[in-house]
């Protein structure tokens, strides 16, 4: 974790922008904020905590992935209902559907056998938070939907 402070003088929009364009180019973890005022006038000071992280990584690894290539025909056919559960849930929670699941972890979801909490978290990309708050979707639909013949 680093630290980075800034001093911005009320009125001064050149430093203001500085913070800004540094706030866009790194993962922000929390930032303070304190008025400061004395003689020589206010100023806000802000104690920004970030992760470095690398940017151009991963666009360079990612490329388009034709799913109905890759997959089979049974698992495509269940990555696609995923994929609509997965509209639905992004409408639901006012979010784009890659922040619920991406479309590489639909397909992992898409190869078990069986969906659950547990088998979830095996699948990268996929932790605690994202089943806590996504993963109650895809396992009731997948009760109701391919309930018969279940095992148990």
């Amino acid at each position: 974790m680093q630290i980075k402070l800034f001093t911005i003088p009320v009125g001064d929009s050149g430093t203001e922008q500085e913070m800004n364009t540094f706030l866009k180019a790194h993962k922000v973890l929390e930032i303070e904020q304190k008025l400061i005022s004395n003689d020589n006038g206010a100023a806000w000071c802000f104690c920004v905590r970030y992760l470095e992280q690398a940017v151009h990584v991963a666009s360079e690894s990612r490329a388009k992935v034709d799913y109905r290539q890759v997959l089979d025909e049974p698992t495509f056919q269940k990555f696609s209902h995923l994929r609509e559960i997965r509209k639905k849930v992004a409408a639901t929670e006012g979010l784009s559907a890659f922040i619920v699941f991406t479309d590489e972890e639909l397909a992992e979801l898409a190869k078990l056998e069986e969906i659950t909490i547990k088998s979830m978290l095996g699948i990268k990309g996929i932790g605690e938070k994202k089943v806590e708050r996504f993963a109650h979707y895809f396992i009731e639909n997948q009760k109701t939907d391919e309930a018969p013949g279940a095992v148990a």
